[in-house]
């Protein structure tokens, strides 16, 4: 076990025990191998982002979830190196955050909290603990038990965007968001220790704004690229007015005043750098992808200033500091996602999109307690025949959907269910 320089033996733990392989790695560049090796970061690569695919244009590249984790981890890799964070642990962290989503993204996960409501319910960042510290096949402890890729202590933290069970979230009770599953708490407990309530090291704040930007910004890119977005539009006032309405409802803090994202998108608006039109064409895509990388330094930067002007120049980690983001930069960031929301999520052939996955996923969710360990991959029978209780086999069906693509959803759905 070697920890990085300014971190302590107990953020290189691990929750078993293993020596070292190779001498003068550190613990956190294991991790980070561990996950970038990892089967279920493959599977994001046919998990859809926002933008599905178009098989008619050859120039069609949406992201999907693997490359947006990626991009998550060049820009969280760059921006805790800047306060003095482990590159790897912020890294491996960025690479982790959404492993566990399921088949067709936040529709996929409403439709899966449904079908495990029995179970305690469904959330993607609990999801993703549930697989780096016990589905991912990697680890086993001495007893036989799966311990998942065994990250250590201060990555696994590094990667728990919301350090809370259901119904305890610090403001909110009423929150969806949750961190961990009733039976993932034992290494929920031990990731945990030392740490102050459900404050957040300062490693996953740094990937949480990291997700943000990489997100707001590439969802308004692809946007633009497959023709959803005219930005011209942005400067139309029922459009503006649909936009801010959307971005105080769903992604502003709570008591935002519309006039505030208005402001935001006039400010980026302003930039001699925005793409005020887009063809398609090479100079017009090589304009979009110089706005993606000023957006991302300026929300990036604006995070770095004010986190310094607040905690001094040392190096920031663990639980020595809190991520400070300007407001106006949070709001300007919202205002991006409001944007794609209405022009990408919100069209019409998108909701009835929408509406059959929900079906599809219902359908299979049936279809396999029905006739389960039929439809389970071999992994899933075994955890199947072992599980106690209804509660505990219903458990590993949701683990099995999660861990479809979008493309052996489908398979499976019309192989157990029909057409």
């Amino acid at each position: 076990m070697h920890a990085a320089a300014g971190y302590d033996e107990a953020a290189a733990e691990r929750f078993d025990p293993e020596p070292d392989k190779r001498p003068g790695r550190t613990a956190f560049q294991r991790d980070r191998a561990r996950v970038q090796h990892s089967a279920a970061l493959r599977r994001l690569a046919g998990k859809t982002q926002v933008v599905t695919p178009d098989a008619t244009r050859v120039d069609a590249a949406p992201r999907t979830r693997l490359t947006h984790s990626l991009e998550c981890a060049q820009v969280g890799r760059d921006l805790g190196a800047a306060f003095g964070c482990d590159p790897d642990i912020v890294e491996a962290a960025c690479l982790a955050h959404d492993l566990g989503h399921p088949p067709f993204g936040h529709n996929g996960e409403r439709a899966l909290d449904r079908i495990a409501a029995p179970c305690g319910g469904f959330e993607a960042n609990a999801q993703s603990l549930r697989l780096l510290t016990r589905l991912e096949p990697k680890r086993f402890a001495a007893d036989g038990r799966s311990v998942g890729l065994n990250l250590t202590r201060a990555t696994l933290d590094a990667a728990t965007k919301y350090p809370w069970p259901r119904g305890a979230h610090p403001t909110d009770p009423a929150s969806p968001k949750f961190g961990v599953y009733e039976d993932d708490g034992p290494v929920f407990a031990w990731l945990r220790r030392d740490a102050p309530g459900t404050g957040r090291c300062f490693e996953a704040q740094v990937m949480d704004w990291s997700d943000d930007v990489a997100y707001s910004v590439h969802d308004l890119e692809d946007g633009l690229h497959a023709g959803h977005l005219d930005p011209r539009m942005l400067r139309s006032g029922p459009e503006r007015h649909e936009i801010f309405a959307v971005a105080v409802k769903r992604y502003a803090p709570p008591g935002t005043d519309p006039g505030e994202p208005a402001e935001a998108l006039d400010r980026l608006l302003g930039q001699e750098w925005w793409p005020h039109r887009y063809d398609g064409g090479a100079l017009a895509q090589a304009r979009l992808k110089d706005a993606t990388s000023q957006l991302i330094g300026r929300f990036c930067l604006a995070a770095e200033r004010a986190t310094r002007e607040r905690f001094g120049p040392g190096p920031l980690r663990r639980y020595a500091a809190a991520l400070v983001v300007p407001r106006a930069t949070r709001l300007e960031c919202d205002v991006l996602k409001a944007v794609a929301d209405v022009h990408v999520m919100q069209r019409p052939e998108q909701e009835r999109l929408r509406a059959r996955q929900r079906a599809l996923l219902a359908e299979l969710g049936e279809a396999l307690l029905d006739r389960a360990p039929d439809g389970l991959d071999p992994q899933y029978r075994a955890l199947f025949a072992a599980a106690t209780g209804d509660a505990g086999r219903l458990r590993v069906v949701v683990d099995q959907i999660a861990a479809l693509t979008d493309a052996s959803a489908r398979s499976l759905h019309a192989r157990l269910v029909g057409a």
